[in-house]
């Protein structure tokens, strides 16, 4: 089949954070027409298959601050970008309590998934950055204020800044926001040293200046909020250009 895995926007020359590069590895909930995941409409619109909000965010910081962005063009429930090609949930059989029993299929199946989905938007992604030569790439996605299978925990953050071995740009934008009393996570509410494919992958192994940004999601539930939020990560990623020139 004929895919196209990555919806790419790219920078405006002379914007004011031309060199940023957003990738969002779970910014859509589309499952392609040929792939029948088994699961109840509701659910392809909670956070299970989308990290809600980024693609509007990201958006908006196309618009706003002229960044380029490259969003993956497909759920997570289809295939976790995010997590490491040979991960057993590379392609989820379940995710916060809700079974994808079309997604316990044999290892030609599994492969063939991965080639399609995984292997091209990780190629697609590599070739927009060999291509535009971005100095920051922040990996931006959002996260639930609580996880249904887990009620009693709760997650105060605003935002979670997460990093592998390359923490220059994690460290500015955590006194950032610290500094604006912000409620921020520093490797919370995951770590970058775990959940570290793409960043490791796309940022570390490429040596450009990186970070991973989680947003908490009832900050992003409409317009006017998903605005301020666009508003704090472009100044926040001017900071961080601004203190690394010289580096980058």
């Amino acid at each position: 089949m004929t895919f196209n895995p990555v919806d790419f926007t790219p920078s405006q020359q002379g914007a004011p954070l031309e060199s940023l590069l957003i990738i969002g590895d779970h910014a859509s909930n589309r499952v392609p027409d040929d792939l029948d995941l088994g699961l109840a409409p509701y659910v392809m619109d909670t956070h299970r298959a989308v990290d809600l909000g980024t693609a509007q965010v990201s958006a908006l910081l196309a618009r706003q601050f002229g960044c380029a962005v490259a969003n993956a063009a497909a759920s997570r429930l289809v295939v976790d970008l995010n997590r490491h090609r040979d991960d057993p949930d590379v392609i989820p059989h379940a995710s916060d309590a809700v079974e994808i029993p079309a997604n316990q299929i044999g290892e030609a199946a599994h492969e063939a998934r991965l080639v399609t989905f995984y292997d091209s938007y990780h190629a697609r992604v590599g070739e927009i950055i060999e291509t535009i030569r971005p100095k920051l790439l922040i990996f931006l996605h959002s996260f639930a204020p609580m996880l249904d299978s887990k009620r009693h925990q709760a997650r105060p953050w605003h935002f979670g800044i997460m990093y592998d071995h390359d923490p220059r740009a994690g460290q500015i934008a955590l006194d950032y926001l610290y500094a604006r009393d912000i409620p921020v996570g520093d490797q919370l509410p995951y770590s970058g040293k775990i959940y570290n494919s793409t960043i490791n992958r796309h940022g570390d192994d490429r040596g450009i200046a990186n970070l991973g940004l989680e947003i908490r999601q009832d900050l992003l539930l409409d317009d006017p909020r998903c605005a301020a939020m666009a508003q704090t990560v472009g100044d926040m990623a001017k900071m961080i250009l601004s203190a690394l020139k010289g580096q980058i």
